[in-house]
């Protein structure tokens, strides 16, 4: 049997629930936070250190690997679990976001989508079809189909028109995918607008793949109106199948998720925030590089249990951030991802005790969110980042065609 998921807790007062899935490369019990592992590895940390912080499953992206260093050189290499020397489960994603942010880069049409690499602006051509064989090719536990992720702010009618082709593609990547051991999960999309997404997760259940994701999410959209639509998706999804919400790595999303019956989310903000020197702690995340860390003597968070708070004062970690050592990123990101982890892992136990309600509830009465001016700045300055790397490379490839 190559995979499985059962519910095996269920909360008293919420759909919370814990789960296991059941694939080729081990069990993953549920809720789990998925480390992103974008080129194959966790950025700064090691397959021993995922092992030894809890990490049951990783995501690696589909659109990156194929890119570099190729989807058909890590099949010859024993696929991808053995290319990163990952024992564990991995889910793959199809591409698709990294794709559609391309912008001007990229050009849509019904059978697929033609872009332009970001490494070399070489050009290339994903359809439903091609992602599944890659991803068969990478060997990966879990596949995502190819999806039209829908831009924010949308129209009615454009996110209709974006979620109907994500739907005719769905039924394509699942007549074509071909690998007995690797679970195929559909995509639900919709945009804004809650009869949309209903609509979408209804087509994707009648094609019965193994999960469900919920896409488009987390996007720009203001926060009461992501914690609408993540409900609206969740509530038309069947019980006996994985729930996934895609992108999704702040604590109090998560909590969110969690309380929607959600058992899967991944992020990169563990890791791009630990580079960065803002470190998760039960009060908030704080900016190790402040000055009032150059002469504290204990840990970041004194509650957790991670390698550097066991270790390392804070003004160790204040010092490597500002003599900008290396190790300081591995450090940090330790800490965050093993902070997230352990997070879930007591999400989990409260459910079992029927406690999560009131659990939640503690939690996000002492956290402080960031500020969401603040987190819309970095998404932008971020963004913006990408878009100029993008725009630099092609002009470079252009140059030298010329």
């Amino acid at each position: 049997m190559a995979f499985e998921f059962r519910v095996l807790a269920e909360d008293t007062s919420t759909p919370a629930r814990v789960g296991r899935m059941h694939t080729a490369h081990g069990d993953v019990e549920t809720p789990v936070f998925m480390p992103v592992g974008t080129q194959a590895t966790v950025k700064t940390l090691t397959p021993d250190d995922l092992q030894a912080i809890g990490t049951s499953i990783v995501l690696a992206n589909t659109y990156h690997l194929y890119l570099r260093p190729g989807s058909e050189l890590i099949a010859g290499l024993g696929g991808l679990n053995q290319f990163m020397a990952w024992e564990r489960p991995i889910l793959t994603d199809s591409g698709g976001f990294q794709v559609f942010s391309l912008g001007h880069l990229r050009d849509l049409d019904e059978d697929g989508v033609t872009f332009r690499s970001h490494i070399d602006g070489s050009s290339h051509r994903f359809t439903p079809e091609t992602v599944v064989r890659i991803q068969e090719e990478l060997g990966s536990d879990v596949a995502m189909v190819l999806d039209e992720c829908t831009s924010y702010p949308a129209t009615e009618q454009e996110t209709r028109d974006s979620f109907e082709r994500t739907s005719r593609w769905a039924r394509r990547a699942r007549d074509a995918h071909e690998a007995p051991e690797q679970a195929l999960f559909g995509i639900v999309q919709g945009g804004m607008h809650d009869d949309l997404r209903r609509e979408s997760a209804g087509q994707l259940v009648d094609l019965d793949f193994n999960g469900y994701a919920i896409g488009g999410l987390s996007v720009g959209e203001p926060k009461e109106l992501f914690y609408e639509m993540l409900s609206v998706s969740a509530s038309e999804l069947p019980r006996n199948k994985p729930r996934y919400v895609m992108g999704v790595g702040a604590p109090e999303d998560l909590f969110e998720a969690v309380v929607n019956g959600i058992d899967m989310f991944d992020c990169v903000l563990q890791t791009r925030l630990g580079r960065n020197g803002s470190l998760f702690t039960a009060d908030g995340r704080v900016n190790i590089t402040n000055s009032r860390f150059r002469t504290e003597p204990g840990p970041v968070d004194a509650d957790c249990d991670c390698y550097t708070c066991r270790t390392f004062s804070a003004a160790y970690l204040h010092h490597l951030f500002r003599a900008e050592e290396l190790l300081a990123y591995r450090l940090a990101s330790l800490h965050n991802v093993r902070w997230t982890i352990r997070l879930v892992e007591e999400m989990r136990e409260r459910i079992r005790r029927g406690t999560f309600a009131s659990y939640r509830s503690e939690f996000l009465a002492r956290y402080r969110t960031t500020d969401s001016g603040v987190r819309e700045q970095q998404r932008a300055r971020w963004q913006e980042t990408r878009r100029r790397k993008a725009r630099e490379l092609l002009a470079r490839k252009v140059y030298e065609d010329s």
